[in-house]
């Protein structure tokens, strides 16, 4: 086929199988560099859990959008070096590649995340070609790429024509949120990952009752038809709530580790999870290995690690 108008093109899957060997996941939104004070990584949660469901042996397939610039060569060949399909990533001519101002406080961070990315503007006919080529056994997206009408559009048109399990990483972003796109996120969502405080938020945002958080997270699968909430705590550890099961899945806080910053620990935990859904580990289990992976994640600089041995142990561990 010709190339687009904004040069993305078209491939279909039988070109793509060479590359391709364990559960495919389709992750919908935002590729960013992470502009620390003293340098910048490539970022946003799509890419960093991508790179992550790379590593544990699944083909993750980036469906986003960046600027005809430096950062675009960066990111494709970042991608190719760890064998990641770039079929997804589309190229603008209008906008750049998205930024992210990064300010450690205190082993925390704050962003400062500009408006008017290229991801703002992800081509919805071209998105949806690219799900119906690669088959996902599951679509991720979040909130911060649905900011702009146009990568609403486009991820609108991809959920309606996958059909397969959805994974909402909410990832509230002050300012670019509201409660019209997270009403509409979380109904389109099957799993839904937040934090602790996201839940407050979302709780008091849609008026949820229950007293605790717990009832907060049965209230958001009663009233948007999840199937389940799961919920992080920081060092505090995470729990889940199913719709099916009345006990909760907890996971309690491990041993300190040597925090360095946290900037992608929430990104590392959605991967793990994301991996024991789809390769059916028990819940508990799931959630003990996705919070050993997050904190792991808070001992380095950045949101992914620089070399593939990082995850040896990991991957060595969860043979069984």
């Amino acid at each position: 086929m010709k190339e687009t108008a904004d040069q993305t093109r078209y491939i279909p899957a039988s070109s793509l199988s060479s590359r391709r060997s364990g559960a495919t996941v389709a992750l919908f939104g935002e590729v960013l560099a992470d502009v620390f004070p003293d340098r910048s990584v490539l970022g946003g949660a799509p890419f960093n859990v991508a790179r992550h469901l790379k590593a544990f042996g699944l083909d993750p397939v980036l469906i986003t959008r960046t600027g005809n610039d430096a950062l675009r060569a960066e990111l494709l060949a970042a991608m190719d070096a760890c064998g990641m399909e770039t079929v997804g990533v589309q190229c603008d001519q209008s906008h750049p590649t998205g930024q992210v101002k990064v300010q450690l406080e205190g082993g925390s961070h704050r962003f400062e995340i500009l408006p008017e990315q290229a991801y703002d503007h992800i081509h919805a006919s071209v998105a949806r070609m690219v799900a119906l080529s690669i088959h996902p056994e599951l679509v991720y997206f979040g909130t911060l790429a649905q900011r702009h009408a146009v990568s609403r559009g486009a991820l609108r048109m991809l959920l309606n024509s996958s059909g397969v399990p959805t994974f909402f990483d909410v990832n509230l972003r002050a300012p670019w949120y509201d409660a019209q796109v997270l009403r509409r996120s979380l109904r389109q969502a099957d799993t839904v990952k937040l934090n602790n405080e996201e839940m407050l938020v979302l709780a008091e945002m849609f008026a949820l009752p229950g007293d605790t958080l717990a009832g907060h997270a049965r209230a958001f699968m009663q009233t948007f038809d999840i199937g389940q909430v799961l919920v992080t705590c920081g060092a505090e550890g995470a729990w889940l709530v199913q719709r099916d099961r009345e006990e909760v899945s907890m996971v309690p806080g491990g041993a300190p580790v040597q925090v360095v910053d946290t900037v992608g620990a929430g990104d590392g935990f959605s991967a793990v999870f994301i991996l024991g859904k789809l390769r059916r580990w028990p819940a508990q289990q799931t959630l003990a290995r996705a919070h050993a992976f997050a904190a792991a994640i808070c001992t380095l600089r950045g949101a992914v690690p620089e070399h593939a041995d990082f995850y040896a142990p990991f991957l060595s561990a969860w043979q069984s």
